[in-house]
């Protein structure tokens, strides 16, 4: 069976809602992870997601900023998990059941993560936004070696990290390796939280790392195409166990969905989706 898993950073769920459920109708996604939703939870538009077949809906919500959500047509459950030190809405974990287990379905967790953006100076010593991250990836890998020694080994990991990993998940590697998002420091800590796990990064499983990939435009850009410098903050990553289920997908497993970036009003990230042949 097909598992078509979905990530957007959509810089408030309320504004954007009808966009959302424009690309839930033409895509068809089993699960959606939402970041930046920006809307605490009793304030998120539960009914619309209903209405398109998304009946099963986890929120962590927060006045004015942040917070995260994953809708989903299949049945899932909430995990406790804990990733964020200053305990803002930045994550959402499930577990998703695909299919029926008796006749070859499996579950899967599925974790929906909004990573903070970490300020402007890569220094922790000046800069607590910075620390921040670092320690919120600290804790993802804590998370993820208690899972793994308990054979929890089926995992997804989506959202919008705020870090570019390759040199060309960004418009010039030369000149943004001294900015958030692309600095040494980030980009290594990412790279020790992916190779602890051996996690595979979807996005360049197909593809070498000297194709362009981007899922992020600046608003500043009038036309984000023509000047295109963008930057692949979002990401999907499968644990080893569901390896062979996106290898199985091809290329055009992963997608960018470039289209929604230049809607009428858009988030400044576009959708990316995964495929899984489980």
């Amino acid at each position: 069976m097909d598992i078509k898993l979905a990530s957007w950073n959509i810089n408030s769920v309320r504004l954007r809602i009808d966009q959302v459920i424009r690309f839930l109708d033409e895509e068809k996604p089993d699960v959606l992870g939402l970041q930046e939703i920006k809307c605490e939870t009793d304030k998120f538009p539960y009914e619309p997601f209903r209405e398109a077949g998304y009946n099963y809906i986890e929120v962590a919500g927060m006045k004015g900023y942040h917070g995260a959500a994953t809708v989903s047509k299949l049945p899932m459950e909430r995990l406790p998990t804990s990733f964020c030190p200053l305990d803002h809405a930045r994550h959402v974990s499930t577990r998703v059941v695909a299919g029926d287990m008796s006749k070859g379905g499996m579950d899967f967790e599925f974790h929906n993560f909004y990573i903070p953006a970490g300020g402007d100076e890569a220094d922790r010593t000046v800069n607590d936004k910075f620390g921040h991250k670092l320690d919120f990836i600290d804790n993802m890998k804590g998370y993820f070696t208690e899972r793994f020694a308990k054979g929890d080994d089926q995992q997804v990991l989506v959202g919008d990290f705020n870090i570019a990993p390759h040199e060309n998940d960004v418009w010039n590697h030369k000149q943004l390796l001294k900015v958030v998002s692309h600095t040494p420091l980030e980009v290594e800590l990412l790279k020790t939280l992916q190779d602890t796990h051996d996690f595979t990064d979807t996005a360049r499983l197909h593809r070498t790392d000297d194709e362009k990939i981007y899922s992020w435009w600046s608003y500043r850009a009038k036309d984000v195409f023509a000047s295109n410098r963008g930057r692949r903050l979002d990401h999907i990553w499968v644990s080893p166990a569901l390896h062979d289920a996106a290898v199985a997908a091809g290329r055009d497993g992963f997608k960018v969905h470039l289209d929604c970036r230049v809607w009428e009003k858009p988030s400044d990230h576009a959708p990316i989706t995964q495929v899984l042949k489980l």
